[in-house]
């Protein structure tokens, strides 16, 4: 009888998810004890920081292990290990604010790294709810155009006179109660939720060719519409807030789930040829799109101006070397804004370029982890969901590390779960736990109620 019962036990791995990550914790230890080895400073405040965030990742594992056991084991530790190397280059950088304050005989500014921490348990805490709430991912589609609506909300809330405020010529966020919080961040989530739901019900419609040309095939005239709509209201958050990097993610977003759904590849070489009409009319429309131009194709013609930050990052990146400087060693403090869009750059520099090689594979086992979800998922809302969230990740990764590297122009986004910043890390700890979901449920396995009968007889003899 046992023999006939491991037929039906399926493995969920959770265990090997905890070891993962108490593996990734004792990561995140190792780096802050080096960070404070090299400062010759070590403070209660910094052990009751590794040690929070140690319990609430037991207790994150824990609900998983309830409500998701089948789901995948990978994801959680891969963003947890993210998410504590950003605490520690945090702290490092909190380090060197406090010593040039000490320098010039300022006052000791308040570190940065437990707003951090209270951000990671929020965002953990939107995790819980998130995946206790949705049960089933595919209820979601039925708040597709609810998803729309309020996706498009969040997008141009900060437009609101007295309830957004601009940060460095952007006007992203807003102010509420004293917090700010930038709500574009939770409107990827929404949006995305939206599209998939939207291209599920359209998808055949969309697919069908009107004209071949050099053997690509053309979707009807008005089957553009959809595309053309996301590409106006991307400029509109260009020109209303300023906002690059969101235009350009949000854009980008849309064409790959548009083509994950249809399978034609016309739709990624229009999306491409929008892409290009609308950055050019950027450039000779709006100065500061122009500025981010001029500046990666020729940061070294104004380096102590416009470059200096671009220009501060590469000399980092070189700093670094292969193998970097060693935790500590190094000067990513010299580049403007190394907590949020910059912290790659003082990554790099410290752990070089083996050690950002070793990030990059965190970001890409992620995606992969999410992309395997969105495969094994036995409905099509959820796979173009799936993707659509693995997508927002892989894309705004790959756009902050080319700005730093100055592969692509600097858009302003932040480096999901490295960079300081509490908007970012919330909406991407609710991006992994609809992936943890949408992958428990493409993992758990499918009974026919013969072997639902023939189990539940087996257990009770």
């Amino acid at each position: 009888m046992s023999e006939t019962l491991d037929r039906y036990r399926v493995s969920t791995r959770r265990s090997a998810e905890l070891a993962l990550l108490i593996g990734s914790w004792l990561i995140g230890i190792f780096a802050w004890i080096l960070v404070d080895a090299s400062t010759g400073k070590s403070s209660l405040g910094g052990w009751t920081t590794l040690i929070s965030s140690g319990v609430l990742l037991l207790v994150v594992h824990a609900v998983v292990r309830w409500q998701a056991p089948y789901a995948d084991p990978i994801l959680l530790p891969c963003v947890a290990a993210l998410n504590l190397l950003g605490l520690a280059m945090i702290h490092r950088l909190d380090a060197a604010s406090a010593q040039r304050a000490a320098a010039n005989g300022t006052p000791q500014p308040t570190p940065d790294v437990y707003a951090q921490l209270t951000w990671m348990l929020i965002g953990l805490i939107a995790f819980i709810i998130v995946l206790s709430i949705v049960s089933d991912h595919r209820r979601l589609q039925r708040l597709t155009f609810i998803s729309g609506f309020v996706g498009i909300i969040l997008l141009f809330l900060p437009l609101l006179p007295g309830l957004g405020s601009t940060v460095n010529g952007a006007r992203l966020w807003i102010n509420v109660l004293g917090f700010t919080f930038q709500p574009g961040e939770l409107a990827k989530v929404a949006l995305t939720i939206f599209f998939a739901g939207f291209l599920v019900g359209r998808r055949h419609s969309l697919a069908l060719v009107s004209t071949k040309i050099y053997g690509i095939g053309v979707p009807r005239i008005k089957d553009v519409g959809p595309l053309l709509v996301v590409w106006f209201t991307a400029l509109l958050v260009l020109i209303l807030e300023r906002d690059l990097g969101t235009s350009l993610l949000l854009f980008g977003l849309f064409t790959v789930m548009l083509y994950v759904a249809t399978g034609r590849r016309s739709w990624v070489v229009i999306g491409a040829i929008l892409l290009i009409i609308g950055g050019a009319l950027a450039y000779h429309a709006f100065g500061h799109v122009h500025t981010r131009f001029d500046v990666w194709l020729h940061p070294f013609a104004d380096a102590n101006g416009e470059g200096f930050q671009i220009v501060q990052s590469l000399y980092g990146l070189a700093n670094g070397g292969i193998f970097g400087t060693g935790w500590g060693q190094g000067y990513p403090q010299l580049v403007p804004f190394a907590k949020t869009d910059f912290i790659t750059s003082a990554l790099g520099e410290e752990l070089g370029l083996m050690g950002l090689i070793a990030i990059f594979l965190l970001f890409a086992i992620v995606v992969e982890r999410g992309a395997r979800a969105a495969v094994a998922t036995r409905d099509a809302f959820g796979n173009l969901l799936a993707i659509g969230l693995t997508t927002v990740l892989g894309l705004q990764t790959f756009i902050v590390v080319g700005g730093v590297t100055r592969l692509v122009p600097l858009t302003g986004l932040t480096t999901p779960f490295l960079s300081y910043g509490g908007s970012s890390l919330v909406a991407n700890y609710v991006i992994i736990a609809l992936l943890i979901r949408i992958s428990n449920a493409a993992r758990a396995p499918e009974l026919s109620n013969l072997d639902i009968a023939l189990r539940s007889d087996l257990e009770s003899s």
